[in-house]
Parts: C-alpha cells; structure tokens; sequence
C-alpha cells in the first residue's frame, strides 16, 4: 500500500515536468536546444525503462511494484514531452490500481490526468480507451449509473472513429451493467447484438466475454406442457 501512495504522489508532480524540464532553457543561448533535446531523450529512455519493469511485475503479479513502475513511467514521459506514452502509462498505472481493487486511485488517475492529457492531444482513441477504463471501474465499485455513462461514451466515439472492436467492448460493457442491475432482458438483447456485429467482423476475440456475461444471467426454464 505504501509503495501505491508513493507511485500516486510521483504521479501527482508529473503535471510540473514539463516545467523542470524548462530550466534546461532559462534563456536563448548557442546550444540549449541540443541540450533539451538529450534530456528529454533520457526522459523518454527512462520511460520506457520503467514502463518495461512495471509490465514484468505486472505478469508476476507484483501489482504494488507494477504501480511505482508504471507512475514513474509516466512521470518520464511527461518530461519527455512524449504524450502518447504518457497516455499509455497513465491507463496502465489506473488498471493496475484496477486489480489491486483501489477504485478510487484507478478512477482519480483516469480523470485527473488521462483525460485531460488525451483531450489536449485531441485523441478520440485515446480518450475512448479512458471511457473503456472508468466503465470497467465503476462497474466494479458498483457505481452502474457512472459506468453505464461512460460505456455509452465509448461507444459513441468507437463509431465515430469506425473503431468496430471498440464498439463492441461497448456493447457487452452496457449488457454487463444492465446484468448487475437484473435487466436481463435487455442485457440478452444487448449480447446477441454485440455477438451479431463480432460476427460480421468476423473476430472471435468477444466470444468468451459475451459467454462470460451470459453465465451471470438466471437460465430460463422451460415449461413443459
């Protein structure tokens, strides 16, 4: 736990970086871009390094550690003005959180910091990616009106970017939602529609989570006559 509030408080100064960053440049003089050029060169070096660590603790299991890696990766990135990675990082670091079952660290990161960067890069996708997280969250913190929201976002930007798989994981976020509020009826209908469009994308990747989500639903029993 402690080693989360670290990667929290990390994650907190990132938003100053980009002003450290700046004392590399306190005036124009002959050679300062060259010099910010190789520092934020081992920003972004530091980033990745960091990022990698956070992604092998994360496959040991060691989601405390994969929570400082993941915060300090993101702290880099935003020093290296490198704002995708940042993005990325970000996501990682709330969906570790995610795991660790820290809900309220995992949405703060998502809203505080995630969407606020992609809306200054103005990335659809990337704030797509951040509805898709804050859906997953506030379904597990049993908040359904806030999911149901965010899902429903996602969806609405998957369309406008053409981003099918996207849409999809929208759909079945939506189904999952109405599952949890026993609308089972409407969430069947919302599973055959996610399992009619995976099919006409012909991918197969959605086929576990839509059984997933069928298995929490009452089976019906048939009357016999």
């Amino acid at each position: 736990m402690r080693k989360s509030l670290l990667a929290f408080v990390v994650l907190c100064f990132a938003s100053n970086a980009n002003a450290q960053t700046n004392r590399f440049l306190p005036q124009p003089s002959p050679g300062g871009a060259s010099i910010n050029i190789v520092a934020s060169s081992l920003d972004e070096n530091n980033g990745n390094a960091y990022f990698a660590e956070a992604e092998r603790n994360e496959r040991k299991g060691d989601l405390n550690e994969a929570v400082t890696m993941f915060g300090k990766a993101a702290f880099e990135y935003n020093s290296a003005k490198q704002l995708d990675h940042y993005g990325t990082a970000l996501l990682r670091l709330s969906n570790a959180h995610y795991l660790l079952e820290h809900y309220s660290e995992a949405e703060q990161v998502v809203l505080n910091v995630a969407i606020k960067n992609y809306s200054k890069l103005g990335s659809k996708g990337g704030l797509m990616d951040s509805y898709n997280q804050l859906g997953k969250i506030y379904l597990a913190a049993n908040k359904y009106t806030q999911s149901m929201w965010f899902y429903t976002q996602q969806g609405i930007l998957a369309k406008q970017i053409g981003n099918s798989s996207a849409y999809i994981d929208s759909v079945i976020g939506i189904a999952n939602v109405k599952i949890r509020k026993k609308e089972y009826s409407m969430a069947q209908k919302d599973l055959d529609r996610a399992e009619v469009l995976a099919l006409r994308s012909n991918t197969n990747q959605y086929k576990s989570k839509i059984r997933d989500a069928r298995s929490l639903m009452p089976v019906k029993k048939v009357l016999r006559k």
